[in-house]
């Protein structure tokens, strides 16, 4: 009997933890998440499931003789707010997954 009171514990825990993972998820999708290049030549925005929404590219950014370093602005921005969305993500939902193998 005191085991399937502990079961049902652990049950109702479990799906509290599942519903408050689901909203922290959600809650990340809907924040904006800027990546800037340097001198911040190009800007990109990401949505929190890794989605770029927007990107701003200053007009001296594109130089018709160097086509190659407005792609290295862009890779360099990009790169940059994926990686905020990566730090974002793992500062949120770390505390689900932390002392879980593999994880």
């Amino acid at each position: 009997m005191m085991n399937r009171m502990n079961m049902n514990n652990m049950m109702k825990q479990m799906k509290k933890m599942q519903k408050e993972l689901g909203q922290e998820q959600e809650n990340l999708k809907q924040q904006e998440f800027k990546g800037v290049s340097p001198d911040d030549m190009v800007t990109v925005t990401f949505s929190g499931d890794k989605k770029m929404t927007d990107i701003q590219i200053k007009p001296e950014a594109i130089d018709p003789d160097d086509p190659d370093m407005l792609g290295d602005l862009v890779l360099a921005a990009v790169n940059d707010g994926l990686t905020k969305v990566d730090k974002a993500t793992q500062d949120t939902m770390g505390k689900y997954t932390k002392g879980i193998p593999g994880m």
